[in-house]
């Protein structure tokens, strides 16, 4: 569904582009030259970034701790193995579990 929505969009703003011309293009591009090249709007770009700057180790320190707790979920036992769900459900016979799962010499 959302395919179909996005498609439908795409086709749309591609419809009403063509239709506009390269005239119209040119008069959104000044537009959006003029908005990027405003002071105001270049002092709020520095301030995001100045923010983003000062935020940056507050943010690393709570991407480690979430690391860290998602590490700790993934090894109940906290001994560093790991060990998935799925390895426990396979069965020993499997060809998953062999060293070498390929078989060597002619086949039947």
């Amino acid at each position: 569904m959302k395919k179909l929505m996005l498609l439908v969009a795409g086709g749309v703003g591609y419809v009403l582009g063509a239709r506009a011309g390269r005239e119209r293009y040119e008069q959104i591009k000044k537009a959006a030259t003029r908005v990027k090249e405003d002071p105001r709007v270049q002092e709020k770009a520095h301030q995001a970034a100045d923010l983003a700057k000062e935020k940056a180790p507050v943010v690393k320190d709570k991407v480690a701790s979430a690391a860290g707790s998602a590490a700790d979920k993934v090894t109940p036992s906290g001994n560093g193995e790991h060990r998935s769900d799925l390895e426990d459900q396979l069965n020993p016979e499997s060809t998953a579990r062999q060293d070498n799962p390929y078989p060597q010499g002619d086949l039947p």
